[in-house]
């Protein structure tokens, strides 16, 4: 059977412009899955829902994102083009082609909407930095690198991460890192 090449690309709308988004890695999926999958499962039974890299997040700039894992809890605002709401919770997993507007235009759009707490998570590095939304502006609350090696004395792999807006939603650091190469 022949392969057939698909002409399908996922792409995303930031202020006007179309940007073609990178194809996923393996480290970036891995960390995206690992994510998703622990987030998910312990808001299991909430009203809650948890998106992987499949939902369009609607700007009123006609601005249209896809992040990698989004939350949202206010499902009246889902529509046939995407949600149109303020997700509780958005990650972005860096790859070299995206690392700049998710750094910059992708984060100012976020905080533009109000989302309350944004990920940037480097599979390359093993790090991760946590925003929070407050007074209208993004802090960073935390900025942390694995350390997988018991013996140094920078071993942080067992530290627990909990959503702001979920705190009994919790993950080890060493878990969003969980099989990458």
């Amino acid at each position: 059977m022949p392969l057939i090449k698909s002409d399908y690309k996922k792409t995303e709308k930031i202020c006007g412009t179309i940007y073609n988004m990178s194809p996923d890695s393996f480290n970036h999926a891995t960390v995206n899955l690992n994510i998703h999958q622990t987030v998910s499962s312990q808001l299991k039974d909430s009203l809650c829902l948890v998106y992987l890299e499949n939902l369009n997040l609607l700007f009123e700039d006609d601005s249209c994102l896809v992040p990698d894992i989004l939350v949202l809890c206010d499902r009246k605002q889902i529509t046939p083009k995407g949600y149109g709401g303020v997700p509780r919770f958005i990650v972005e997993t860096l790859s070299p082609s995206t690392a700049k507007r998710d750094r910059g235009e992708k984060k100012e759009l976020y905080r533009l909407k109000g989302v309350e707490e944004y990920w940037i998570v480097d599979p390359r590095s093993k790090s991760i930095e946590i925003y929070y939304l407050q007074d209208g502006q993004y802090v960073l609350q935390d900025s942390l690198m694995l350390e997988e090696d018991k013996e140094d004395e920078a071993y942080n792999a067992e530290k627990v991460i909990s959503l702001r807006a979920f705190p009994h939603v919790t993950m080890r650091l060493g878990e969003l890192f969980e099989n990458t190469l």
